[in-house]
């Protein structure tokens, strides 16, 4: 690992987030190396790594949206798997009931 990860880390900023996502990227330690030797869920790494390169191809995009409309894309896009997966249940429900099947 770099000199910048040598040092005990209290606070993950978005520099060292950073470093160790460009670690990983260029081959120079893997999610699970990382993970044991930070003390990190990998799926918590996982997620910087995804974060970043979202955000690489965001930035080499033609036209390149800000972090809000990203958000807010992200965002809509829950609240409509959100409310599909409602209606979905809420359908099963009302056949159970139609089919006078016990709840469980």
């Amino acid at each position: 690992m770099s000199m910048l990860m040598e040092e005990e880390i209290k606070r993950w900023t978005a520099k060292r987030k950073t470093a160790l996502v460009l670690e990983i990227i260029q081959g120079k330690t893997s999610v699970s190396e990382a993970s044991r030797a930070y003390d990190l869920p990998p799926s918590e790494i996982e997620g910087w790594v995804e974060d970043g390169r979202k955000g690489m191809e965001n930035a080499l995009k033609a036209n390149p949206q800000d972090v809000r409309e990203q958000y807010e894309r992200q965002l809509k896009d829950l609240q409509e798997a959100y409310g599909e997966a409602m209606l979905e249940l809420r359908a099963r429900k009302k056949l159970q009931s139609l089919l006078g099947e016990d709840e469980k």
